[in-house]
């Protein structure tokens, strides 16, 4: 199968989760910057998640940039990681809501861990499908961002039983991991 129809519905998913995000930032009901304050947590919510689809997005452009041809479990793989980001718009606006709060900052972790682990298993379908010395196995390797970031999403997930702020650290240090493109991937893409 050719790919150029997965890639067009992921684009299409992807726009509209962001969408999403958006309309449920809320204009302040005051000019007063007391009401603009208030927003912050929210604001903060949508900033990190904005990033996280954008990382998403990004990566998974470059992935499908390397591959020619796509199957079935390819498909449904791709169906599961739309899946889970679609679930971003719903504990982004519940953490951002309630300020941050223990439970609200579990499960966008546990949004962030399910993300991982189904671009994990799409990036594994795609280099399996593909022969061993391919310009997409050979740039993600032993994908050591890819499990870092699913232990440091359970430590933060862990930790934010008792210490909500830690789980949020966590999480923005993969942010911070993955913002800048994998130069490996990057230099296969500018190869081809």
């Amino acid at each position: 199968m050719k790919k150029g129809r997965l890639e067009a519905f992921s684009d299409g998913v992807i726009a509209i989760i962001i969408t999403i995000m958006v309309l449920e930032l809320k204009v302040p009901h005051s000019a007063d910057i007391k009401a603009l304050e208030e927003s912050v947590p929210v604001f903060l919510s949508y900033l990190l998640s904005f990033i996280y689809v954008g990382i998403y997005w990004n990566n998974h452009h470059h992935m499908l940039y390397l591959v020619e041809k796509i199957n079935g479990r390819v498909l449904w793989a791709n169906l599961s990681l739309l899946f889970f980001l679609s679930l971003i718009p719903f504990v982004t606006a519940w953490m951002g809501e309630n300020h941050f709060a223990k439970w609200p900052v579990i499960f966008y972790g546990f949004a962030l861990l399910a993300n991982a682990i189904a671009y994990s298993i799409l990036a594994l379908f795609l280099v399996a499908d593909s022969h061993a010395n391919s310009p997409l196995a050979d740039a993600i390797g032993k994908d050591w961002k890819g499990k870092a970031s699913i232990v440091i999403y359970i430590t933060g997930i862990v930790a934010a039983f008792q210490w909500p702020i830690i789980g949020m650290a966590c999480y923005i240090i993969v942010a911070m991991i993955w913002f800048i493109p994998d130069n490996r991937i990057e230099r296969r893409v500018s190869e081809r």
